[in-house]
């Protein structure tokens, strides 16, 4: 049986314990979901949860959903969020280039487009490396940009994110953005989308990325342009050309991205304005030189029923972000120290787990409970150290 004193220590530890962990617990957000990291499936709404197609058809007669040879897509409206049709929304596959368009709207905030940047052996000797650039020369910021959006630079893409401070910081601002965006489905390893185990992300995901990258006039410059020179060398210039070809081979066109591996298969971007109505398709393991193809097919029905059907999901609303100080040539910081956004990318770039963060009040109080209620069971053991020391009989 266990004597009264340690009955009393026991119950004190679980109290204290229970208190420290619904501090350090994240609060729950007005949707009922935790502010830290909810369901990934459940993000967007139940629907998107099926690995089939989903879509609402407004009666027996209305247009059919195109098939297009992909594994996963999202349609939606970037204007009021409406997911308009989706297949296996939040199936994880491998990104390929489309990642970049992650790489870029985390970084253009963070870097100064006039400043440059010292290719290492590290950028420069990706394969393929796609613009070439050359070991210990400084490029503008601005053409790197424009050489990863126009042309899918890998090279470019590790230039940009060491320009952060180290490739790891880099890859941590991204995972960060990710995860600011709710997109949960998200792990990024290169800045490139080039293989990496374990990388991946979700056709939906894409889209929250997407629809960011809407927001940012510098990212749409840069993606939309259709042709650019760039210097490799002194007196060296190589021609960009936009490999996107809704650009200049769909109406309304006006941005996206393309990408390839063998394992990926192709996956795809692709950003549409007509009559006010802006749309965003994102495809995922689709059969290689379909992918765009099969966005215009998505996007033409998104057009034809935008309006006129109930949403089957919607793109949420990034998270709130903390202020952050402006930065010409340097990296904004991710989030102010101590914040609970600081400490998960804190422990994104040195894989150690964060630390749950316990607000100031709350914590002073429990160690004050604490150290009374520790007080009181020290007095508890010295009025019974005596009878309990002796030997039972």
């Amino acid at each position: 049986m266990m004597r009264p004193v340690g009955l009393l220590s026991a119950v004190l530890i679980a109290v204290l314990t229970a208190a420290l962990t619904a501090a350090a617990s994240p609060a729950a957000s007005p949707a009922g979901q935790p502010s830290g990291q909810p369901s990934r499936r459940d993000v967007g709404g139940p629907l998107l949860a099926s690995s089939g197609v989903v879509v609402h058809y407004p009666g027996p007669g209305a247009r059919r959903l195109p098939r297009v040879p992909a594994s996963a897509y999202v349609l939606a409206d970037a204007g009021n969020g409406q997911v308009l049709a989706a297949k296996d929304a939040h199936g994880e596959f491998p990104p390929a280039s489309t990642l970049k368009v992650l790489t870029a709207i985390t970084l253009i905030p963070r870097l100064n487009p006039a400043a440059t940047v010292l290719a290492t052996r590290r950028a420069t000797s990706v394969v393929p490396n796609v613009v070439g650039l050359v070991t210990g020369r400084r490029y503008k910021v601005s053409d790197l940009f424009r050489a990863l959006l126009m042309i899918s630079a890998n090279d470019a893409a590790v230039a940009l994110v060491q320009a952060t401070g180290s490739f790891q910081r880099g890859i941590a601002l991204m995972n960060a953005e990710a995860h600011h965006l709710q997109a949960y489905d998200v792990v990024a390893k290169q800045p490139n989308g080039l293989p990496a185990p374990g990388q991946q992300v979700s056709a939906y995901d894409l889209a929250l990325i997407a629809r960011q990258a809407l927001r940012i006039p510098a990212f749409m410059s840069y993606d939309s342009t259709l042709v650019a020179r760039f210097p490799v060398r002194p007196r060296h210039r190589v021609t960009l050309v936009n490999q996107n070809t809704l650009l200049t081979g769909y109406r309304g066109g006006i941005g996206g991205k393309i990408g390839w591996t063998v394992r990926a298969k192709a996956t795809y971007i692709g950003l549409a304005r007509r009559g006010g109505v802006t749309l965003i398709v994102t495809l995922l393991h689709c059969t290689p030189l379909q992918e765009i193809t099969s966005g215009e097919r998505l996007l033409n029905w998104g057009f034809a029923m935008a309006g006129r059907i109930r949403p089957v999901g919607l793109l949420v609303a990034p998270l709130r972000r903390a202020p952050v100080a402006a930065s010409r040539a340097r990296p904004r910081a991710a989030a102010r120290p101590g914040s609970r956004a600081g400490a998960l990318a804190g422990s994104a770039r040195s894989g150690v787990p964060a630390l749950p963060v316990v607000p100031l009040a709350v914590g002073a109080g429990l160690v004050a409970a604490a150290a009374l209620g520790l007080g009181w069971l020290a007095r508890l053991r010295r009025r019974a150290r005596a009878p309990a020391d002796r030997p039972d009989r």
